[in-house]
C-alpha cells in the first residue's frame, strides 16, 4: 500500500526539499500553505494541495479531513511551517512576537494535535518530525522571540512523544542553524552578513534545506523506527562545542 504523509509549509525550502525527497520515494503527499498561488507555484497540479491556516484548530483538523475526503490516510508529518523574527525583545512589537509564536510554535501543536488524533482514530502507528532551530539550544543575540518559540517546540516534542508512545507514534524534531531559503533570505542579504553567519560555526558555511530534509526523511523511515522524543542538531557544531582558536 502506498504511504502517504503531510508537509505543511510546503512551499517553503525546507517544505520544497521535503516534498521532493518523499515524491522520489514514492510517498503520496498532502502539502499546505495558507496560499494556493504558493502551492500551484511550487507543485502545478501534482500532489493533494490544501489551503489551510494550521496556527488554528480548524485550520490543522482542515487538512486531515481533506486526506480522509480524498481516501488517504497519513502515517507521517513533516512540520515545516515557521519564520524567523529577529530583534531584542525591548525593541519587538507585540504583533511580531506574536507572529513569532503562531508560526513557529501554535501551528505545531495545532498540526501534531490533529495528526496524531487521526492516528488514534485509525489505531494506526506514524512518525512526525518537527523543525526547531539552533536559537533554541543556545544563546544567540537578538534571537529572543524565536528562541522562546522553538524551545516550546522541543518541550512539545519531549512530552507528545511520551505520550503518544503507547500509540506506536514516534515524535522527532531537528534543530537547523541558518540555512539558504526564502525565510533566511533578509538575514544574509549582504556579502557580509553571509560571510559572519557562515563563520559562526565551528564547521563553517550556510546550511542546505537539502541537507535538513535527508535527516528529516531519515526520521520518518522504518530506520529510525527506535527513535523518539529526540531533538537532532544539524548546525555545524554551533550549539555543542568550542572550535580551537587559530
Amino acid at each position: 500500500m502506498t504511504r502517504s504523509a503531510i508537509v505543511t509549509g510546503a512551499s517553503g525550502g525546507v517544505g520544497r526539499a521535503m516534498v521532493a525527497r518523499l515524491a522520489a520515494r514514492g510517498w503520496q503527499l498532502i502539502v499546505t500553505s495558507r496560499r494556493a498561488e504558493h502551492l500551484a507555484a511550487a507543485f502545478g497540479d501534482q500532489h493533494l494541495q490544501v489551503v489551510a491556516d494550521c496556527s488554528t484548530p480548524a485550520g490543522a483538523r482542515q487538512i486531515l479531513q481533506a486526506a480522509r475526503d480524498h481516501r488517504m490516510q497519513p502515517t507521517a508529518l513533516a512540520h515545516c511551517v515557521g519564520n524567523i523574527r529577529l530583534g531584542a525583545m525591548h525593541r519587538m512589537s507585540e504583533a511580531d512576537f506574536n507572529d513569532c509564536l503562531s508560526a513557529n510554535l501554535i501551528s505545531t501543536f495545532h498540526t501534531l494535535a490533529a495528526f496524531v488524533g487521526a492516528l488514534r482514530e485509525a489505531r494506526s502507528p506514524g512518525a512526525a518530525v518537527l523543525v526547531s532551530s539552533a536559537a533554541a539550544r543556545i544563546g544567540t543575540p537578538n534571537h529572543e522571540a524565536v528562541a522562546a518559540a522553538k524551545a516550546g517546540l522541543e518541550g512539545m516534542v519531549r512530552g507528545a512523544a511520551a505520550t503518544y508512545a503507547a500509540n506506536a507514534i514516534r515524535i522527532n524534531a531537528v534543530a537547523p542553524g541558518i540555512m539558504e531559503t526564502p525565510a533566511s533570505a533578509g538575514v544574509i542579504a549582504s556579502p557580509a552578513a553571509r560571510e559572519g553567519a557562515a563563520r559562526q560555526y565551528p564547521l563553517p558555511g550556510i546550511g542546505s534545506p537539502d541537507e535538513l530534509a535527508e535527516l528529516m526523511v531519515w526520521l520518518l523511515s522504518d530506520a529510525a523506527a527506535r527513535v523518539t522524543g529526540q531533538v537532532w542538531s544539524l548546525d555545524g557544531g554551533f550549539s555543542s562545542i568550542r572550535p580551537l582558536v587559530k
